[in-house]
């Protein structure tokens, strides 16, 4: 008998390993790995992915490009109707990137009309109709304007960063608050709402554009950052000026692959699905000329 209840204890013990062997790796199929990364994606362009514990699990991803580089070009969404109140047709972000064959790309604004209720009850899906909420330009046409207090980058075709509004906008994509304005955290950020963040901001001198998405809603894997927090983390990054994107389950970042196809960097969470992307409005894409 005591060689039995020894037999089943064993099996027992095996079993609890073989959970805690599969449990994590079940968990984090599909997601980044939680592990520090600090890699050259190309010329010009290099990939962090930053692990934080405190205060709370963070995965932090960061693209930093030289805007130097040869060959760098940008694009935001273009309007697929440029005499519509709904300019734009929704896609996610690694559509983005495969349609207009892109080398990096994020969400940008956000969009209306736009409501997530379930899985099956969403607003927009591939292809719907929408607008942004703030105003947007691509190659020269301004397709979005607004009276809204939005905050708007601006990129002109010599590739110099602005939040403020030139004359005849070239590029120009918004966003839902400024983070950081001539190097200093803007006052009355939220410090408690924790969520997914995206987020823009270059350097003082204008030579490097940062690129940051935050993954969150994900449990002891990434929970989210506060609007403050994303304005210090900036700030550590070098960046000058800033301003916070869409973000929840829209934020995505991708980049194209060795191997030609779109590879999401981030763990998106549309729906708290982890891994699915959320069809978006309007993006910021990055190409170079090959």
């Amino acid at each position: 008998m005591f060689s039995k209840w020894r037999c089943l204890g064993s099996l027992a013990l095996l079993l609890l390993v073989g959970l805690a062997l599969i449990l994590p790796l079940w968990y984090l199929h599909g997601r980044p790995a939680p592990l520090p990364v600090r890699q050259t994606v190309r010329r010009g362009v290099e990939y962090r992915r930053i692990v934080r514990l405190t205060p709370r699990p963070m995965i932090i991803h960061v693209l930093t490009i030289d805007m130097r580089t040869n060959g760098l070009n940008f694009l935001v969404t273009p309007p697929d109707d440029l005499g519509s109140d709904l300019p734009l047709r929704g896609r996610t972000t690694s559509q983005f990137l495969e349609q207009f064959n892109l080398d990096i790309a994020v969400n940008g604004d956000g969009c209306r009309p736009w409501w997530s209720r379930s899985p099956l009850d969403y607003y927009p899906k591939e292809g719907d109709l929408v607008a942004p909420r703030g105003r947007a330009a691509s190659r020269g046409r301004v397709y979005w304007r607004t009276d809204l207090p939005t905050p708007t980058l601006y990129i002109s075709s010599r590739n110099r960063l602005s939040f403020d509004a030139p004359a005849q906008p070239y590029n120009a994509i918004s966003g839902e608050e400024r983070l950081l304005i001539n190097g200093s955290i803007v006052e009355n950020l939220n410090a408690t709402d924790v969520h997914p963040r995206t987020a823009v901001g270059y350097s003082k001198n204008g030579r490097y554009l940062y690129l940051v998405v935050v993954d969150g809603r994900q449990p002891l894997y990434s929970e989210g950052i506060t609007l403050h927090e994303l304005a210090e983390l900036m700030l550590s990054l070098g960046a000058y000026d800033a301003m916070n994107l869409d973000g929840g389950g829209s934020s995505t970042m991708v980049i194209r692959d060795a191997d030609g196809r779109p590879r999401v960097l981030n763990s998106p969470i549309d729906q708290y699905i982890p891994g699915r992307e959320r069809v978006v409005c309007n993006h910021l894409g990055i190409y170079f000329r090959r």
